[in-house]
């Protein structure tokens, strides 16, 4: 393409709404050609011929050398590192399409923050699963990133986590320019369940709002919050100080505070009365925290980890709960004072 370096690395990123579409943006800005992948056809062409993506990204001028196709066999042919930014509740079947013409040896990157739904499995174990490939091929994605602010060139921070440290930099390295710094781990678990856990401590802060709460419940949702995270991730094998980072505290705050985070979208219309079935039609994009509380309990309770604020969610999900009761009970159900 016009204006690269002929040695520019080969990037294709699959999945166009707006954390897909602005990750393919950080990585061309970063100098890499970029294909980006989109479901619908009239989306590609909009993102080729005019450089925008006005469904979810409005406003907003995509560089030149990021292009974009509707037939997944042209965007990954010849593709150095691959990028995977789709709905975690349907991963599975999108890598089942893609297994066989996925170039070999090449980095297999995860955007999403999910778990998988009946497995229980975070992404990278999906990816892993499906694509039959090695885990030190394997890196996700996580941070404070919402997608708007980005996408505008505000500067922010994400950390690049995987099995191999190796895999980690050259994705970092491919994904930091000059308002997007990526840093490494190799705590995948923690980085993983950081970048889940966060959207249904968001969900709540955002029941919360919708209300009428003020600051004092929110902040204390939020370190309340942590806290049950934390506990989630350690059980499980991440390291406790992943949750203080980027992918934990970072994301968390990010996503509890800002009007352009769906997961708190989602919670201030269920704060306000609206029923589960009326949020998601209201959406229009994926809130994945209001996939994951099932899953996540489940996971909870076979470890023996507590996560009262968690259990409250699903508890309004379900219409069991009023929202209004959700904050006086957000440390505990006991009325014995607890150690913090």
């Amino acid at each position: 393409m016009e204006g690269l370096a002929p040695d520019a690395l080969r990037i294709a990123v699959l999945g166009a709404g707006s954390w897909g579409t602005t990750f393919a943006k950080v990585l061309a800005d970063a100098g890499a050609q970029t294909t980006l992948w989109a479901r619908r056809r009239e989306v590609a062409q909009e993102i080729t011929e005019t450089h925008r993506n006005s469904d979810y990204l409005p406003g907003i001028n995509l560089p030149p050398n990021l292009r974009a196709h509707d037939r997944l066999e042209r965007v990954l042919a010849g593709a150095q590192q691959v990028y995977l930014s789709v709905p975690s509740q349907s991963l599975r079947s999108n890598l089942h399409s893609i297994r066989d013409i996925v170039p070999p040896d090449v980095p297999v990157v995860s955007l999403m923050k999910g778990v998988e739904r009946g497995t229980g499995l975070r992404m990278s174990e999906v990816i892993a699963n499906e694509l039959g490939i090695d885990v030190e091929r394997i890196a996700v994605v996580s941070g404070p990133n919402l997608a708007l602010e980005i996408a505008k060139k505000q500067p922010t921070a994400a950390v690049v986590a995987s099995a191999s440290h190796a895999t980690a930099v050259a994705v970092a390295q491919a994904a930091t320019n000059e308002y997007f710094r990526s840093f490494v781990n190799t705590d995948v678990i923690g980085t993983e369940f950081g970048g889940v856990l966060k959207n249904l401590i968001a969900v709540a802060v955002g029941i919360a709002d919708g209300v009428g709460y003020g600051e004092n419940t929110k902040a204390s949702i939020i370190t309340r919050g942590l806290v049950e995270l934390t506990h989630f991730a350690v059980a499980y094998g991440a390291q406790a100080e992943t949750m203080s980072g980027l992918a934990g505290l970072g994301d968390l705050i990010a996503t509890c505070e800002s009007k352009l985070s769906r997961n708190n979208t989602a919670g201030r219309l269920l704060g306000q009365g609206y029923a589960f079935t009326e949020v998601i039609a209201q959406m229009n994009q994926t809130a994945e925290g209001l996939s994951s509380v099932g899953p996540i309990l489940e996971l909870a309770e076979q470890r023996g980890v507590h996560m009262p604020i968690v259990a409250q969610v699903a508890q309004v999900l379900e219409g069991t709960l009023d929202p209004r009761e959700l904050a006086p009970h957000l440390a505990t159900d006991s009325d014995e004072p607890q150690g913090e």
